[in-house]
């Protein structure tokens, strides 16, 4: 009968147990979660090309898919008509960019094109107009200076250009930093990262360019998706100067899209060797304090596309589920910070 009473006091106390951890795990989940990601429904049943390894940008009032493997036609969104619609092909086969809009126009920069794993830097800028629909060549690259997979950002009528890998998914990887005046044609090599990075995007806040999340692809040749970076590197415009966080992004992966959401830097979604899914994590880091926080996970993890904002919201489109190829992903999200 005693050891009967000290089994139920027992059973009772590991209840009690139990029963803080899961209301301290439910009041974590409130406070990390302040909005939620929801699955946008376009009209009459239109639908993106599926891609991945793309770009996701707007200009003006719509939403362009363009890139990925393979030749794929641009997809353009409209959010007032709630419809997509097909624009045309590029003149090659782009992937493993980050775009940037300037005067209305999509210039990319940096991209690899060919077949895994021996895919090439492209030697030109190309340009897309969403105005005309058309394709054009831009610019050659400094044949020293080409590589694909960099963070790209355009700030006062130039654009920068940031690390990136030049074979493929094999190797030499680069922690290289030039700045392009599209305007000019002027290419201008500047001071190197602290370290090399491939598969990422990069954020400009406030004069600082922030690089986040990616890998050194191809350094461990029996995992390609190890060789994670958690270390956030970032360059002051201002000083030309380099420096890196104390604090690193929480969950390391490469793939990932990135903006600057009202002075925040958003990292979402992601590949890794921690797990064959796509990541649906969204970090966010405070650039003021250098802290990061969690928001709301994706709906669907994804990696290889990009995030834009419009009229206060955020959207994600396309993109991959899986870590690799497979399956590209019809589905866009969106999410609106709560005041």
């Amino acid at each position: 009968m005693k050891n009967s009473i000290l089994i139920v006091c027992f059973m009772f106390l590991l209840g009690c147990t139990e029963i803080k951890k899961a209301t301290k795990t439910e009041k974590r989940e409130v406070e990390i979660t302040n909005a939620e990601w929801n699955y946008v429904k376009p009209k009459l049943n239109t639908k993106p090309i599926e891609r991945h390894e793309a770009a996701f940008v707007k200009v003006k009032d719509k939403f362009y898919l363009l890139g990925g493997r393979g030749v794929r036609p641009v997809s353009i969104f409209n959010p007032e008509t709630m419809l997509w619609s097909k624009g045309s092909k590029p003149p090659l086969e782009l992937h493993h960019f980050q775009p940037v809009v300037f005067e209305h126009k999509i210039f990319i920069i940096a991209a690899l094109t060919g077949g895994y794993p021996n895919e090439r830097p492209t030697e030109f800028v190309y340009i897309y107009d969403p105005e005309t629909d058309l394709w054009s060549k831009g610019d050659s690259i400094p044949e020293d200076r080409r590589r694909g997979s960099t963070g790209n950002i355009v700030h006062e009528g130039k654009i920068y250009i940031a690390c990136g890998i030049k074979n493929g998914h094999i190797g030499d990887h680069k922690n290289w930093l030039d700045r392009y005046d599209p305007k000019t044609g002027e290419w201008e090599i500047l001071s190197d990262a602290p370290r090399p990075r491939d598969h990422f995007q990069a954020v400009e806040v406030n004069e600082k360019i922030y690089l986040a999340a990616g890998r050194n692809t191809g350094k461990f040749p029996v995992d390609g998706f190890a060789g994670t970076i958690g270390e956030v590197d970032v360059f002051d415009i201002a000083s030309n100067s380099w420096s890196t966080l104390s604090n690193n992004l929480p969950t390391e992966r490469a793939g990932t899209a990135a903006i600057n959401y009202n002075g925040k830097i958003l990292v979402a979604g992601g590949e890794s060797s921690l797990q064959e899914k796509a990541h649906a994590q969204v970090e966010a880091l405070d650039v003021i304090s250098g802290k990061w926080k969690n928001v709301s996970f994706l709906n669907e993890g994804r990696h290889g596309t990009g995030l834009l904002e419009y009229k206060g919201a955020l959207y994600i489109a396309s993109g991959c589920g899986n870590r690799g190829g497979d399956p590209e992903l019809l589905t866009m999200e969106t999410y609106k910070e709560e005041n």
